[in-house]
């Protein structure tokens, strides 16, 4: 008797997006091929859909993924995508710094001619339990290493996000250590999950998801994908990020996501879809493993999920 025993990623058919709308969905993102207009976060060139790594699940409502958001330098709750409006978005610079051949400034429009801009569908599991599954454009962290050309010395990537605080009314907390910084590893950064996101449904990616440049990692819980970045910098000492600076029992360096490991004041086991609100089992590695467990076979003794 033949027993099909799912993939960490593989739902029943009757969660999976309807294949009609994926079809169409090739349409809708064709004309991301986004001019640098309003937000001049897109390339001019198509971008290519990636299906190499099916999500599983249906595609949030865009209402429900661009209006439920944390991002705290504009606030603590859910609600801020009002205030994010502020975010001045163009033009925009990436410093590019430490163990580089050229430590340099660039526009974000001059980056984006050296890549190769993709669409890809990828879930995203906040560390609170809840997800949502996104249609992104943007581009493989993996090609920026080529276009910054890290040392051989290198072993972390660090992205550090915009503080600017005539807009960005968090900021005056004392309970952060601004900038929000996060990083990974060069293994991590080199495998072909992890994206830099310039847009989402179609189109330039909103202030309050991160415009006009962020990281996604979706393996990961969703705090380590820091959001407007304005310096990407490399070095060979692990770096301290923000949540682990601040409590570091609860927000670890590497924070993939683990059903088993739940976090000091809640349970991960299951998490809460946005749009439907229908709680659902957390897969180990936010479904990816088939892609991302061989990095960590070596680190058994880490604490990998905290």
């Amino acid at each position: 008797m033949f027993i099909h025993r799912r993939r960490g990623w593989e739902l029943p058919e009757s969660l999976a997006t309807p294949e009609p709308i994926m079809l169409g969905r090739r349409a809708l993102m064709g004309g991301v091929a986004a001019g640098l207009a309003a937000g001049a976060t897109a390339s001019k060139a198509e971008a290519e859909t990636n299906s190499r790594y099916p999500a599983g699940r249906p595609v949030t409502p865009e209402q429900d993924a661009t209006t439920y958001n944390n991002f705290y330098e504009f606030g603590e709750d859910k609600s801020i995508w009002r205030a994010a409006q502020r975010l001045p978005v163009a033009p925009w610079q990436i410093e590019l710094a430490g163990m580089i051949d050229k430590p340099r400034k660039m526009d974000l429009a001059d980056l984006l001619k050296q890549v190769q801009v993709e669409d890809r569908v990828y879930r995203h599991r906040c560390v609170e339990a809840w997800a949502m599954t996104v249609p992104w454009t943007g581009f493989s962290l993996a090609s920026l290493l080529k276009v910054a050309q890290p040392t051989a010395s290198a072993k972390y990537v660090v992205f550090e996000s915009a503080a600017l605080p005539k807009v960005m009314p968090g900021l005056r907390s004392s309970l952060y250590p601004w900038p929000y910084v996060e990083a990974c590893t060069m293994q991590e950064a080199g495998n072909d999950l992890a994206f830099m996101v310039t847009g989402m449904y179609g189109k330039d990616l909103p202030k309050q998801n991160g415009a006009p440049l962020r990281l996604h990692l979706p393996w990961k819980y969703g705090f380590k994908s820091g959001k407007s970045i304005v310096k990407i910098s490399f070095t060979d000492t692990q770096p301290e990020t923000m949540w682990h600076a601040i409590q570091p029992e609860e927000y670890g360096f590497w924070a993939n996501v683990n059903p088993d490991v739940p976090h000091p004041r809640w349970s991960q086991a299951s998490e809460r879809l946005l749009g439907t609100g229908e709680r659902v089992p957390t897969v180990i590695w936010n479904g990816y493993g088939e892609w991302v467990a061989g990095m960590y076979a070596d680190k058994k003794n880490e604490k990998l999920f905290t």
